[in-house]
């Protein structure tokens, strides 16, 4: 049985779990980011000083084998006319904040949610501290908060830690014995980059003998990549991490052009791969849908390309 490692954070994320749980003989451990301070997520981790829980619901509910009354409990998103304590917040929120508080560990928390979903795999936070991403723009400008970050609407040089920040211990085992490596599908600085610039994941990472592979995105995100290639993306992974990308997995699907008109008005571009040698490999792959003209990943085809990856072998990936 082969052992993979998401690490990731988002709806992207979610959405390549969601494909690769259906897949046999496949052992799956998910790190997911807790450095989300808006919404619910970030009012209750100012309000009880937990580590953001949004992710870690999301990830929870993609990796249940099925729809369920509890999953879609954990979904559940509270609403009203006024504002209230209760108004924006996710029911899953809470519930992993009352059994945080209830057992004394967050760990506990999320692992008896996964039981009570029957999900398949393994999910770790990044880190168990209460965490704050800060990043530093290329004209000096520094932004802090997770959220503040796109809103910027600068050009990221890096992000960043000011506090010294520590995995959480199974993560990192978890990165040891894991045969490949995952990184996306999410947003590059704000969802796959706060697991990647922990010290110990970037140790373990980089003393990984694991094939490690990063789903591109498919646009560029408005305040946090704009303009940006593929390569771009691998890039500012491989500066942040300071180790090297064994493969790149990039939509070749025709994307139909009103579909990128209407991204176009929004701001948004697509990501292009630029010809020429790379240092990794390149595997073009079917992995989009489209309604409403709104570019989704699609689940089913994401398992399918990373099962082609497996089937191949990591012999075949390192040329």
């Amino acid at each position: 049985m082969k052992k993979v490692v998401v690490i990731g954070g988002g709806t992207g994320q979610s959405t390549m779990l969601r494909g690769l749980k259906r897949l046999d003989d496949l052992e799956i451990t998910t790190i997911v980011t807790v450095a989300d301070d808006g919404g619910s997520t970030g009012r209750l981790r100012d309000s009880y000083l937990i580590p953001a829980v949004g992710d870690i619901r999301n990830v929870l509910v993609a990796l249940a084998p099925e729809e369920s009354t509890f999953s879609s409990l954990m979904a559940y998103r509270f609403e009203g006319r006024d504002e209230n304590e209760l108004s924006g917040h996710s029911l899953g929120n809470l519930i992993l904040l009352a059994l945080t508080e209830l057992s004394g560990s967050f760990m506990e928390a999320i692992s008896n949610v996964s039981d009570v979903l029957n999900v398949k795999g393994t999910i770790l936070p990044a880190t168990l501290q209460v965490v704050t991403l800060y990043a530093i723009m290329e004209d000096g400008t520094i932004v802090r908060g997770e959220s503040n970050i796109p809103k910027a609407k600068n050009h990221i040089h890096r992000v960043f830690y000011n506090d010294e920040v520590h995995a959480s211990v199974q993560a990192v085992q978890a990165i040891a014995d894991a045969d490949f490596i995952v990184y996306g599908i999410g947003s590059l600085y704000t969802s796959i980059m706060p697991n990647l610039i922990i010290p110990e994941l970037q140790e373990a990472i980089k003393s990984s003998s694991a094939c490690k592979i990063y789903y591109s995105n498919v646009m560029s995100e408005i305040g946090e990549t704009d303009d940006y290639s593929v390569e771009m993306h691998v890039n500012a992974i491989e500066n942040h991490l300071g180790d090297r990308i064994d493969l790149v997995v990039v939509a070749e699907d025709e994307i139909p052009p009103e579909v990128v008109d209407a991204y176009h008005r929004q701001g948004q571009e697509m990501v292009y791969l630029n010809s020429g040698n790379h240092h990794y490999q390149v595997m073009m792959a079917n992995l989009l849908t489209f309604e409403n003209q709104i570019i989704r990943h699609d689940p089913m085809k994401i398992a399918a390309s990373l099962q082609t990856i497996i089937e191949r072998g990591k012999h075949v990936i390192h040329e």
